[in-house]
């Protein structure tokens, strides 16, 4: 398929470089994001710009999109100059937003009666994942689809799984959150208490990151933490939003989530603070500010 030209919607922290890994195998890129300047490093890697999302929708055969929360997915996918009402018959759009499982569901019924191809396909990974194309991509569709595109999301991902049918790529997605959710507050509690009791807390990583403590995040967040780095590998702001998502749809399913909504509260107190655009690992900050008041 590396005839095929890809557009690609939403140059921000990981959707660069995931842009950047289908440039580098020889896809033509097309590119939109809202502000030119955050694609900069694409253009000049080869990647050819447009001014609108309908443009991209005309002229690709295939349409990935990542972009920030649900609202910005429906206007992108279901506005009058979006993807849905100017792709080309037969295209293929894969979106990798974390997004409503609703939402996907709505977006493959309106691609369907277009004959276009719709798949969900949120990814986990962070910006480390998305760098190293290692990323986690949970996708829902028809499996057609999925597999006509599966080697374009192997230039981005390791681990990619199709979950069923539309909406549930962003079922998964929200498992995923659900479980990053009590484990971020897990492992800030972790270092705060290493650093409590004197110990370095770097040389504690060294035994229980490859335990039964073992994570993700214990791996690659707990050393920004100990660094002080609050950089976003994935923004406070949208994690936010993704535990909104996951909360709404565990109440459609009457299930409690105590921990969800306990880490929500936690990085909404951050949200207050002015502290949404950065790093998910930022909760460290917060939970050693509320130890020096205890």
């Amino acid at each position: 398929m590396t005839k095929e030209k890809i557009g690609f919607i939403g140059t921000g922290v990981m959707g660069q470089s995931m842009a950047g890994h289908l440039i580098d195998a020889g896809y033509e890129v097309l590119v939109y994001t809202r502000t030119k300047t955050r694609a900069q490093a694409l253009l000049e890697k080869g990647a050819n710009w447009k001014e609108t999302v309908q443009e991209v929708a005309e002229q690709s055969d295939i349409i990935i999109t990542m972009v920030g929360y649900p609202h910005d997915v429906k206007e992108i996918y279901l506005g009058k100059e979006g993807i849905i009402h100017n792709a080309k018959k037969g295209c293929y759009t894969i979106d990798m937003t974390t997004s409503s499982p609703i939402l996907a569901r709505e977006i493959y019924q309106a691609a369907k009666e277009k004959h276009i191809h719709a798949l969900d396909a949120p990814v986990s990974g962070g910006d480390i994942g998305a760098q190293n194309a290692t990323l986690a991509i949970m996708v829902g569709g028809d499996a057609e689809a999925f597999s006509a595109v599966t080697p374009i999301l192997e230039k981005m991902g390791t681990n990619i799984v199709l979950q069923g049918s539309a909406g549930a790529g962003q079922h998964t997605k929200m498992c995923n959150q659900i479980a990053i959710a009590s484990n971020m507050m897990g492992v800030c509690e972790a270092i705060l208490y290493a650093e409590k009791a004197g110990l370095d807390p770097n040389t504690v990583l060294k035994s229980i990151e490859t335990g039964a403590a073992g994570s993700w995040s214990l791996s690659n967040l707990a050393p920004r933490m100990i660094k002080g780095d609050f950089e976003p590998g994935f923004y406070i702001k949208h994690f936010i939003k993704d535990m909104k998502i996951a909360i709404e749809s565990a109440q459609e399913m009457e299930l409690y989530t105590p921990g969800l909504k306990l880490a929500k509260s936690l990085y909404e107190q951050l949200e207050k603070q002015g502290d949404d655009n950065k790093g998910t690992q930022a909760l460290y900050t917060l939970l050693k500010q509320h130890a020096l008041t205890v």
